[in-house]
Formats: structure tokens, sequence, C-alpha cells
């Protein structure tokens, strides 16, 4: 059997990551457009979308562990099925959490965007969900070398390095909320 060309997978991994970005993109506009952000300027306020986006971040995650395992134990259509439903889990994380950054942004008092420490907040929002966007191509790649069956029970270094960068997102995001919720009780 004569082993795929690289460029296939190249160019499945370029076309998937664009489908699924221009989806996640999509998403986010539909969403900002039919979910009107009403917030007060200079409010403060935590956009509810952001619990949203942190269930998909922590639904992606166990994603992640299941597909690990399923890999670890040689299942290689479970292992799959995880896969999949990390990347629907994510492109979903992308989308909300543009649509939370959005209302967050919006709520901001141009005055105090320089000094103000809910604009440090959002600004450290909006690099995680910009490493996130990483991670999700990362993902995207390993999906497309899994679909490939180059990972089994004895090779799932990519696999295990992909779902602990997942996790230290996840580790990361609530680190960020935490700081979100003081700078609320104390701007």
């Amino acid at each position: 059997m004569v082993p795929e060309p690289r460029s296939k997978y190249a160019l499945t991994f370029f076309l998937l990551s664009t489908v699924l970005l221009a989806v996640a993109g999509g998403l986010s506009k539909l969403l900002i457009e039919l979910l009107p952000i009403n917030v007060e300027l200079g409010s403060n306020q935590i956009p509810a979308a952001f619990a949203i986006s942190t269930c998909l971040l922590f639904c992606g995650s166990g994603c992640m562990y299941g597909a690990v395992e399923s890999v670890r134990r040689e299942r290689q259509r479970p292992f799959r099925r995880w896969l999949k439903a990390a990347m629907v889990s994510g492109v979903s994380f992308v989308a909300v959490q543009t649509y939370a950054l959005s209302s967050l942004f919006r709520q901001q008092n141009p005055e105090d965007v320089e000094t103000g420490a809910t604009a440090f907040v959002a600004l450290f929002a909006a690099m995680h969900g910009m490493h996130f966007v990483i991670a999700l191509l990362f993902l995207t790649f390993v999906t497309v070398q899994a679909f490939a069956d180059r990972y089994d029970h004895e090779y799932f270094f990519g696999i295990f390095i992909c779902s602990w960068f997942w996790h230290a997102l996840v580790i990361v995001w609530l680190a960020i909320l935490f700081v979100m919720l003081i700078a609320r009780f104390y701007a």
C-alpha cells in the first residue's frame, strides 16, 4: 500500500481549518447581530456569555481527555468521535467567546480604557482567545492525522500534548475569570 502524499494532508488541514474558522466567525457574527448587547457604558459587567463559553471550554477539555483515553486503549472509532466533539466544542467556544468579548469591549468607557481594570482584563481575555484559536488549529492538525491512522496505543504523543494544551487553557481561563471578578468589584 502506497502512503498518501504529505501535500494531501496539508491541503486537508488547510481546508478544514479554514472552514472551522469561517464557521466560528459566522456564528459569532450571527450572535452579535441577533443578540443585542444591552449594557450601560462603563458598567463593568461580566457578560453572561462567558458562562456559556466556560462550559464549552470544559466540555472540549473532557472530549480531549476522552480522546486520549480512547487512543490509549486502541479504540479508534470513539477516539475520532471524541476529536470531532472537541472540534465542535472548540468552534462553539470561539463563536461564543467572540460575542462575549464584543459585549465586554462595547461597555468600555473610552476615557477609562487607558487606566481601567476592565480594559486590562478584556485584553487578557482577548489574548486567551487568540491562544485558543492556535489550540483549535493544533486540534485540527491532530484530527487530520488521526483520520490518516497516524495514532495508536503505542504512539499518541500529539494527542497527549494537544490535550494538555487545552487543559492549560482551561486553567488560564479560570484565572482570567477570577481576575475579571476582582476587577468587577474593585474597579
